[in-house]
């Protein structure tokens, strides 16, 4: 099992006010559509790590079937986040797939063919980190077995698992994907309404 750690605790401050998980796109929200493709992988559970605007995040998820917790140090940045979301993970789980929520064009097949290549590299080798590629360039989402737990536990800055990929690249397989979704980000409105025409919402 996969523990999907969807990352929807931050302030959008990019966004001129707006949290942007919550703008609408197509008929849900940028949060919604996010999440019914990782669920629609079927990779696994799904742990949604909430902090800005808690209440309204939950209310987004409309009995989904996933995990919610929240991170009260969501300010200090995206690592406090993916750690709150990996302590709240199945003590069963194999892996943590770390999912921005602002990224809704990757969809459900290339989840699953990332967690594909994890499942089975995990059969002959302890630390495996997936990661996939578009042109030679990495994106996300980025999975890592479990036991590097610790070592993003204990990570101190804030932006991310960024330092434990570089400190274990021979552990990294890059998974080459027919689409550049995994870069498309939804960082400022700009960004956003590229997104939504690209999705055609």
């Amino acid at each position: 099992m996969i523990s999907a750690i969807v990352l929807a605790a931050g302030m959008s401050r990019r966004m001129e006010g707006e949290n942007k998980l919550l703008l609408p796109f197509g008929d849900k929200t940028m949060l919604e559509t996010t999440l019914d493709q990782i669920l629609a992988s079927g990779v696994g559970e799904v742990v949604v790590v909430t902090g800005h605007e808690a209440w309204r995040v939950r209310e987004n998820l409309k009995n989904r079937p996933v995990n919610t917790v929240v991170n009260p140090d969501f300010a200090s940045g995206m690592t406090t986040s993916i750690q709150a979301g990996i302590r709240a993970a199945s003590p069963e789980t194999q892996g943590f797939m770390i999912c921005l929520s602002d990224m809704p064009l990757i969809d459900s097949v290339i989840y699953r063919q990332l967690a594909d290549v994890f499942f089975e590299k995990i059969k002959t080798a302890q630390r495996v980190i997936v990661q996939p590629v578009f042109e030679n360039t990495p994106g996300n989402p980025v999975i890592f077995s479990a036991v590097f737990r610790n070592e993003i536990l204990a990570l101190e800055h804030a932006e991310g698992c960024k330092p434990v990929v570089q400190a274990n690249r021979e552990f990294v397989v890059r998974v080459p994907v027919s689409s550049d979704s995994i870069l498309r980000d939804a960082d400022t409105l700009a960004d956003f309404e590229k997104v939504k025409k690209s999705f055609g919402a």
